[in-house]
């Protein structure tokens, strides 16, 4: 009954924020570097945030992620209104880094290993932000991620969290993944979803003492990690607008659909989760099958890259 309760309430603050960004002009104006052609309604990922905030108040979910989850919410918020510059940004995900690594006790740890941790997880936070541009593909992959811990024995205990969470997912999606977004889930979605996300990973990876459940966000982290080194080859700034992910190539150049290639984006990262179950099921699970397996998405990546690229530079010769 409560989850049915939070459904509802989910839905009507969703409603009432779209009258809010209407009447103030909350909007997402389609530029050159966008892969969207009409004026849609920014932010509808508040959501995301208001869930936690409200699994805390359910006692789901501890005040240190409560306010980190919350403070890069509202300062990605702002960001929405109006650009601020990169310092604000950094000190609220630092700062919301440092509540992480409280809650989760990374603290006791070597002091050397921290650091490391620290830009692993706003490295994923970013690129997490970088993918937000289709209809469907935050939403969607973050549903699949949410789906996969609730399936972990180590995650028994969270299920109320990831319940919530999972209800937020739907919530937006209903809005967000067609043909026509109503809305975009915006920085404050994005960031706080996949500060939310790197918290979980992270969580599940002590918890379990298995790493190889860091491939459960494989399909975002390489095509993130390769895009950005291929702009810094290129000598481009990293933190601009861009369209060289292959999901925007897809859905741009080649015309796939939103949907199609956001289904495809969370499908493949499903049909990889449930392998990962199955090898740590039977014990397979070991540190060179992740190894090979990470090295084998990445040369296929670079692969389907290569085609589609060729196929592009073809069609316009």
């Amino acid at each position: 009954m409560i989850y049915i309760a939070l459904l509802f309430l989910f839905i009507g603050i969703e409603l009432i924020y779209f009258k809010a960004a209407d009447y103030f002009n909350i909007i997402d104006k389609p530029n050159s570097r966008s892969s969207h052609t009409s004026i849609t309604l920014r932010g509808g990922g508040i959501i995301f945030p208001i869930a936690v905030l409200t699994a805390y108040l359910l006692e789901y979910v501890s005040l240190s992620i409560t306010l980190a989850v919350v403070l890069v919410a509202i300062v990605s918020f702002i960001d929405d209104i109006k650009p601020l510059s990169q310092l604000p940004r950094f000190v609220s995900h630092a700062v919301a880094m440092s509540l992480v690594f409280y809650d989760l006790g990374l603290f006791t740890q070597p002091i050397w290993i921290l650091p490391i941790i620290f830009i692993l997880l706003i490295g994923w936070v970013n690129a997490f932000n970088f993918m937000d541009g289709i209809n469907g593909i935050t939403v969607l992959y973050a549903l699949v991620a949410i789906l996969s811990f609730s399936f972990l024995e180590v995650n028994k205990g969270s299920l109320p969290l990831l319940i919530t969470m999972a209800l937020s997912c739907f919530v937006f999606g209903f809005f967000n993944v067609r043909k026509k977004a109503r809305t975009f889930a915006g920085d404050v979605g994005s960031i706080s979803m996949a500060l939310f996300l790197g918290y979980f990973m992270l969580k599940t990876v002590l918890d379990s003492g298995q790493i190889g459940y860091v491939l459960f966000l494989s399909v975002y982290g390489i095509d993130a990690m390769i895009t950005i080194f291929i702009r810094l080859k290129k000598k481009e700034n990293i933190f601009q607008p861009h369209r060289s992910h292959l999901y925007q190539y897809l859905a741009n150049e080649l015309e796939y659909s939103h949907i199609t290639v956001s289904i495809l984006y969370s499908g493949i990262q499903l049909l990889i989760n449930i392998l990962l179950f199955y090898l740590q099921q039977i014990g397979e699970l070991s540190l060179p099958i992740i190894i090979s397996f990470l090295l084998f998405q990445t040369l296929f990546y670079l692969w389907i890259r290569n085609r589609v690229i060729r196929k592009i530079t073809l069609g316009i010769i």
